[in-house]
């Protein structure tokens, strides 16, 4: 049996995006994975919790697919982490809805790779500025896995967008077709690094 996907997308600005139009325009044609652009559903933020929950129950996999807004995620999503994961459905006592299903986090940095380090520009790397979302997803009692980052967006050119573009593809198929080895992923600070090994 597949996967199923659900990609949950936020990004304001997503018309200026050239970056993140590569990552979404390689998204596999898929019955089995589900876009969900929140800036298109809710612009006013008025957010259908039920409805949210419903569709995350639908999937295997989520994906948090944003660009690095301070060192954190654009206001819909992190009012959609307040909103919809819920206390008695997704944590506590009694919340475990969620209980086993994977999380990625898709995101893309305008700064440089060599920027996220303790030598430099931004002091502290990508795993450690995402620390409270992989706490987040672990106390929802899912798994997460290391992010897929795309650097470097400010200077890119048009070859940097069609070879992430297409990595992006690859890793959303094969996490559709393919069940992961999370002994091996862990290991890494980055998904993408691990998936190139793969294919290496």
């Amino acid at each position: 049996m597949p996967n199923k996907i659900l990609i949950v997308f936020a990004h304001p600005l997503f018309e200026k995006s050239n970056a993140n139009d590569a990552l979404v325009s390689n998204i596999p044609d898929s019955p089995n994975i589900t876009f969900h652009d929140l800036y298109q559903e809710y612009p006013e933020f008025d957010i259908d919790m039920k409805r949210e929950q419903e569709l995350l129950m639908l999937h295997d996999i989520i994906i948090w697919h944003h660009p690095m807004y301070w060192y954190s995620c654009p206001p819909l999503l992190k009012q959609w982490i307040d909103i919809v994961l819920e206390h008695g459905w997704a944590y506590g006592k009694e919340g475990f809805a969620l209980q086993g299903k994977l999380l990625l986090q898709s995101i893309t940095t305008g700064g440089k790779k060599e920027n996220y380090s303790s030598t430099g520009r931004d002091k502290f790397t990508i795993p450690q500025l995402l620390l409270p979302f992989s706490q987040t997803v672990k106390k929802c009692n899912m798994t997460y896995l290391p992010p897929f980052v795309v650097h470097g967006t400010h200077s890119m050119n048009e070859e940097g967008y069609y070879k992430n573009g297409k990595l992006y593809g690859q890793v959303l198929d094969y996490l559709e077709h393919q069940e992961l080895d999370l002994s091996e992923v862990e290991g890494f600070h980055y998904f993408n690094d691990w998936f190139t090994t793969k294919l290496g």
